[in-house]
């Protein structure tokens, strides 16, 4: 073995140095959140090429977003094997199928859908469908489904009844859509990404010289994420792997988040018995978050399988995660804000702070909130980093300076360049020009990045280079700026600070989870979101949209299996102490929303409600309501009645517990509610 090779063992762990070092068998690497599993990849191939177990235009890695395979990419570079490919499933297919058109078709290669929602749309309407944003994105999230699980149109219309179909669209309608969008492709010759794995599979099997061809160039394959694998990118590997089994794949079934989209962790599951002699590899040794996230990890990893990871880390103890309840959506969005100036101020960079949240629609108010606090953020899932206008301009400025740039080392050269589009070494204040400011400094930071370690000035080719690799595969650099992100978006992301958000029931599980499969799903989403989180995390959710008037929210029955205490009680300008663990005195389960810990039991253990106590407490509220004009649920809702009869609070601090009695209520009623409850 060579000095190169060992050091290479030497950042390794004893669990992600048998990732790297073992040949003999293919690998399923069962990997935890935080367990540094790029890593044992990276190393895994470059430990590889240093031994020439394989040289590195024989290897093929495969991740699932562009992201990832960007990332994956700069580590090989920094460990130099800058040669390997890294790229997506679509990409890797993408890319072969238009090296070998002219072998097996005729014409020009057809152009690439990137966004089938307005040709559905246009389908729709021709066949007197009612359509709208929604319903089209739904339709096309339906079309995906069945291309990635290999269903064709009269195997999808088999399986479809047993389906949730978008908007009111009955399975004839599915079908009949499924149909005119093939013939629309056909006639207008275009492909969209599920079309570039369907005919490069088929191209696959049909044309065994293509086959062989790819075969000979690609002999290891290493694939990530691999409880997200569709049977049809699974079908696509079988056939780039062909009668061999060099393969090391690396997966955790507690992640998997995309099966409405038609991943399936089995295949992860059945690898072992289709592949007897594999090796598993377990990597549980969490690098990432601190002992009181792993420990929240694991409460509520112990509720999605039997078989689940558990992690364990020698990271410090840490701040336990907070749970912060708020009146209001607004009042929440503002809390949250300020919690993070408050990193901020205490030197926190924003880059290492993250706003989650269930859907998109969520994030527009900390949008608003975190620009009123002149606190820069980043949207993930917005504008392409590299679509921007000042992007644009700056590429193609560094591009024409590239021959008058040597000599300088590259962040001085790059900020020459930049300068003369307005760029400054202090940023100006927020608005637009403060996010314009933040695109060209990524830039700078990321030229600093190149040039970090290098005695001599890097050369701006070298960085141009890199600039049109990233530009071609969306890998944008880090922008200094709060992340937004939905838990999805947050996939394989980590910052020091996370505030998980919005945590109430019909955001999550969302309101139409509704089967035991669904609420899993929900569960494993909720996994991923939390573990992103290295030093501090804080989970908040709101009682009402707008004001205490609306039907109290329920919070995500999720917080219940965390173990945690129960909740700060927040408003829009400060936060109380943390409230003490409240348990269920029926079942002993930890009490999370406000209602549950002021009748000290949770919804599924029974009542014991005085009813002759609330029938008084009824016949007093319709009477103070006629005294003052109002109509009784304006003096107490029946929530809060029946909370007095079941708990039969003795003082005004009882009585002040009871959701819907605030200061006010219990200055105009309290002594009259302790004198019904003594009667």
């Amino acid at each position: 073995m060579n000095a190169s090779a060992t050091a290479l063992l030497e950042a390794l762990d004893e669990e992600q140095r048998a990732v790297a070092t073992h040949f003999e068998s293919p690998v399923i690497v069962l990997a935890g959140a935080g367990t540094g599993k790029t890593r044992a990849m990276t190393h895994r191939i470059a430990y590889g090429i240093a031994s020439e177990v394989f040289p590195a235009n024989h290897v093929l890695a495969l991740t699932f977003t562009a992201k990832a395979a960007g990332e994956m990419r700069s580590r090989l570079r920094g460990l130099g094997v800058p040669a390997v490919q890294a790229r997506t499933f679509h990409s890797a297919a993408l890319r072969q199928l238009r090296f070998f058109w002219d072998r097996f078709a005729e014409g020009d290669f057809p152009r690439i859908i990137e966004n089938k929602a307005g040709i559905i749309g246009s389908v729709m309407q021709s066949l007197g469908l009612e359509t709208s944003r929604e319903l089209t994105r739904d339709v096309a999230s339906e079309i995906e489904f069945a291309a990635s699980t290999l269903l064709g149109v009269e195997d999808y219309a088999t399986k479809a009844a047993a389906r949730d179909l978008p908007g009111q669209l009955s399975v004839e309608d599915m079908v009949r859509i499924f149909e005119a969008y093939g013939e629309a492709k056909t006639r207008g010759r275009l492909l969209d990404f599920d079309d570039v794995l369907l005919v490069l599979s088929g191209v696959l099997a049909e044309y065994p010289a293509i086959a062989a061809e790819i075969r000979e160039q690609y002999r290891h394959f290493v694939v990530d994420e691999f409880q997200d694998v569709s049977p049809l990118q699974f079908d696509v590997l079988s056939r780039w792997l062909g009668p061999r089994d060099n393969l090391c794949v690396v997966g955790d079934p507690a992640q998997t988040i995309y099966t409405f989209a038609g991943a399936d962790a089995s295949l992860l599951g059945s690898l072992s018995t289709s592949m007897p002699e594999a090796r598993t590899i377990r990597l549980v040794r969490n690098y990432r978050s601190s002992q009181a996230i792993v420990s929240t990890a694991n409460n509520l990893l112990r509720h999605t399988s039997r078989t689940a990871l558990t992690l364990r880390t020698d990271n410090p103890l840490g701040q336990q995660p907070r749970m912060v309840e708020y009146p209001t959506d607004e009042a929440e969005a503002t809390g949250v804000v300020q919690a993070i100036s408050a990193e901020i101020r205490a030197g926190r960079r924003p880059r290492n702070i993250a706003v989650l949240f269930r859907t998109n629609g969520q994030s527009p108010s900390y949008e608003q909130a975190l620009a009123a606090a002149g606190i820069p953020y980043v949207l993930r899932g917005g504008e392409r980093f590299f679509a921007r206008k000042e992007v644009k301009e700056a590429v193609l400025m560094l591009k024409a300076a590239r021959a008058t740039s040597s000599g300088q080392p590259l962040p001085e050269a790059v900020m020459e360049v930049l300068g003369s589009l307005g760029f400054t070494r202090e940023p100006p204040a927020a608005g637009a020009g403060r996010q314009r400011w933040e695109s060209l400094k990524a830039l700078v930071d990321l030229a600093e990045e190149h040039q970090h370690g290098q005695e001599l000035p890097v050369p701006m080719e070298v960085f141009l280079n890199d600039l049109s690799d990233r530009a071609e595969h969306q890998f944008a650099p880090d922008i200094e700026g709060v992340t937004l992100a939905s838990f999805h978006a947050a996939k394989g992301l980590e910052w020091d600070s996370v505030h998980l958000v919005g945590l109430s029931e019909g955001l999550l599980p969302i309101s139409y989870a509704q089967t035991p499969r669904a609420i899993a799903e929900e569960r494993r989403l909720f996994y991923v979101a939390l573990t992103r989180a290295g030093t501090d995390l804080r989970m908040s959710w709101s009682l009402a949209r707008f004001d205490s008037k609306q039907k109290p929210r329920r919070s995500s029955r999720f917080l219940a299996e965390l173990g945690q205490s129960g909740p700060t009680m927040g408003d829009s300008r400060t936060a109380a102490n943390t409230a003490t663990l409240n348990r269920c005195r029926g079942c002993g389960k930890a009490l999370v929303s406000q209602i549950d810990r002021a009748l000290g039991r949770c919804s599924e253990c029974p009542a014991d409600i005085d009813l002759e106590l609330l029938d008084r407490l009824r016949r007093w509220r319709v009477r103070v309501g006629m005294d003052q004009g109002l109509p009784p649920y304006l003096v107490l809702t029946d929530t809060s009645l029946s909370v007095i009869a079941e708990v039969r609070p003795r003082s005004l601090d009882e009585l002040a517990r009871v959701p819907g009695i605030g200061a006010t209520k219990l200055e105009l009623y309290g002594t009259n509610l302790l004198g019904l409850v003594g009667d």
